[in-house]
């Protein structure tokens, strides 16, 4: 052994090694304290956490791993050079939420407003290439000024390879955006190119230009809130899949989702022990079709009952409400649901709807996620709103997205599948594998009302005669065995015996492998 290693430090004195310990500790507390207690202050005076604090609430205690505390940026203009702190305005690595891996990145507005350089976007990169090696999804909290100014085309640069990640990942890896502060100019982009963001109330924006420059350029006179809030973004643009009360709610929400997620597309889904009988029987399925076809009724009651303790994690819920979409478990194994909702526009298939299932159904079939479709659709929205807006192109984003899907789906018409909405809802002729009806299934071009009026039109003056016409085409074609007859359903089945169906069906399709033919991408109609 070395003599000098061998003796020990003179007493009172410090050895190398714990200076450089001390010095390591002294960086990380600089990088701990981020902006400084006045800025936290601030942050919390607004009703906001720090970006440490969110991944304590995030994470598993103690799982949390960080990389590149010690980072900082490399500008000198504007008096930069002076203005540094360790980590650059974002806290990124990876930790555990139930158990199961995560990488992760969040933005510290106490650090020059969470401004994105060169060095920040390079720390979002490393995680972002780190998730997709190791196959663990990405969570990314949003609390950002946007570019950092002083720096110029680098900032620019650094979002830009940001974007380019987030879309090599997709379909890779599950991504998650959520909006805790300001997210303004390209930085929105980035949770755009991301599988589902989430919002905080009265404290998040999205939006590519702020109210001021609204209102220099077009002299309209708007707030951040009515610009690019929640409710801006989950109710009208989409562009937002949900919206929180606040910093707490919205990280519990995430770690909820991230329990249905498969980790990457290489991995299933994870599987949670449940005592919910799966051959449940529910009598009160039977009277849920209304007696009269005009009248309403709750589609998510039947999602409700359908899925392991009634649990069902609804996406985009305030968007397009014609129709559900969202996660369930049976057998306590992750099913997407899609599902007309009678009780908006009668559950009529529109613009808003079509491209908010279409997405969703997507994203299923990229991480082998198996589809519930729940069928109770009387047409596309008429009129001359929609038809301007394009639904035609919509609608064929739904019916595309059915038609390359591979996972096991299984349809249950209830009610009413008229026209081309019945094409577009998951029918046998789009790949679905199991279709089933209830005995009031009605499967038909058209409702009775209409179709006689137009095969019947000599005998329109004869009310009496319409009527027995009417009859006549409800007894032909307002029930699900002509379907049946054909084979485009697979069984007629009681209402209260759905559960037991449904979950018998999707665990004979686990063994499913469908190889579709070779292409570099599909050119959908986007």
């Amino acid at each position: 052994m070395n003599k000098a290693l061998s003796q020990a430090a003179p007493s009172g004195e410090r050895t190398r090694t714990e200076t450089v310990i001390d010095q390591i500790a002294a960086r990380r507390a600089a990088a701990t304290a981020g902006g400084g207690e006045l800025r936290i202050a601030a942050q919390h005076a607004k009703g906001k956490l720090t970006a440490r604090e969110r991944l304590d609430v995030l994470l598993d205690e103690g799982s949390f791993e960080e990389f590149d505390a010690f980072v900082t940026h490399r500008a000198t203009d504007y008096g930069m050079a002076a203005n540094k702190t360790p980590g650059d305005g974002v806290v990124t690595g990876w930790g555990t939420v139930g158990g199961r891996q995560v990488y992760v990145y969040s933005q510290d507005f106490t650090v020059l407003g969470g401004s994105l350089s060169e060095t920040h976007a390079r720390k979002i990169c490393k995680v972002i290439d780190m998730a997709v090696k190791v196959g663990a999804p990405l969570i990314g909290l949003y609390d950002s000024g946007g570019a950092r100014i002083q720096e110029g085309v680098d900032s620019l640069a650094g979002f830009a390879e940001v974007f380019r990640r987030n879309a090599e990942a997709s379909g890779v890896i599950p991504q998650i955006s959520v909006i805790m502060g300001p997210c303004a100019g390209g930085a929105v982009y980035s949770p755009a190119l991301t599988d589902f963001v989430f919002m905080v109330r009265d404290t998040s924006y999205m939006f590519l230009t702020g109210p001021d420059v609204v209102k220099t350029v077009i002299n309209e006179t708007v707030t951040a809130e009515e610009l690019g809030g929640a409710k801006v973004h989950t109710e009208k643009s989409s562009v937002a899949d949900g919206a929180f009360d606040n910093d707490i709610e919205a990280l519990e929400g995430v770690r909820r989702l991230v329990e249905f997620l498969p980790s990457s597309n290489r991995k299933p889904a994870p599987e949670r022990p449940t005592e919910d009988d799966p051959k449940r029987i529910e009598h009160r399925l039977d009277s849920l079709i209304p007696d009269s076809p005009a009248k309403p009724y709750d589609m998510r009651e039947l999602v409700e009952t359908l899925a392991d303790e009634g649990d069902f994690f609804e996406i985009q819920a305030a968007f397009a409400k014609n129709i559900l979409t969202g996660f369930v478990r049976l057998e306590g194994r992750t099913v997407g649901v899609v599902a007309n909702q009678p009780m908006v526009l009668a559950g009529c298939l529109d613009s808003d709807a079509s491209r908010k299932a279409a997405r969703f159904v997507r994203f299923c079939d990229a991480y082998d996620i198996p589809i519930l479709t729940l069928v109770d659709v009387p047409g596309f929205l008429p009129g001359t709103a929609q038809e301007h807006d394009g639904v035609i192109k919509h609608g064929a984003k739904l019916l595309y997205a059915y038609s390359e899907a591979t996972v096991p789906m299984v349809t249950l018409i209830t009610r009413k599948a008229y026209g081309g909405a019945y094409c577009v809802m998951a029918p046998k002729h789009l790949g679905a594998d199991v279709n089933y009806a209830w005995p009031t299934a009605e499967i038909a071009v058209m409702g009775a009302k209409g179709a006689v009026e137009i095969l019947h039109r000599s005998e329109l003056g004869d009310p009496d005669q319409i009527a027995m016409r009417t009859l006549e085409y409800e007894d032909r074609f307002a029930n699900p065995f002509i379907a049946a007859e054909r084979g485009f359903i697979d069984e007629v089945i009681a209402p209260h015996d759905s559960r037991r169906r449904i979950t018998r069906a999707f665990a004979a399709l686990r063994g499913k492998r469908s190889q579709p033919p070779w292409k570099k991408h599909d050119t959908m109609p986007l």
